[in-house]
């Protein structure tokens, strides 16, 4: 009976401190982003993108190896990309590349996720700008000490 009684008052003790509990861990958190928590961040300012017209700059040096490039010129006013028309493809595309001295799709953009070689760049890969993003002239959000591969190879 008595082990019983003492489990029982245990339980009640740790319902009863709960909410002094969320009260603490509460007042932690907001402390975090200072006394306004709830004011809206405000955006930075927009940045122009580093490239102007296509082909007109050096391409950007990846920072490890696996990344996808980037996108060196502005994308600012080119045709929307929609499921008839990619205007990516216009130059980088295999039949216009090599005209306008843009770099080629990669091989790898046509084929499907079974390894299946397509005629087409694969669907999966179609939204080029998912990977691919241009650069703009801005100040690091934050401090940042990633090297990289590119690093090691310097």
């Amino acid at each position: 009976m008595n082990k019983s009684i003492t489990i029982l008052l245990a339980t009640l003790g740790l319902i009863l401190s709960q909410p002094a509990i969320a009260q603490q861990s509460t007042s932690r958190v907001q402390t975090l982003r200072g006394a306004d928590a709830a004011a809206t961040d405000q955006a930075p300012p927009e940045r122009p993108y580093a490239g102007k017209s296509p082909g007109s700059q050096k391409l950007v040096a990846r920072t490890f190896s696996t990344q996808p490039p980037l996108i060196p010129h502005s994308i600012e006013g080119f045709e929307e990309l929609t499921l008839q028309s990619n205007p990516c493809l216009s130059c980088h595309g295999p039949e216009n590349y090599k005209n306008v001295k843009a770099p080629k799709v990669a091989d790898s953009h046509f084929k499907d996720r079974d390894g299946k070689v397509l005629l087409e760049v694969s669907a999966s890969r179609y939204q080029c700008t998912g990977c691919h993003v241009p650069q703009a002239n801005a100040k690091p959000l934050v401090a940042n000490t990633f090297r990289g591969d590119a690093a090691k190879r310097k």
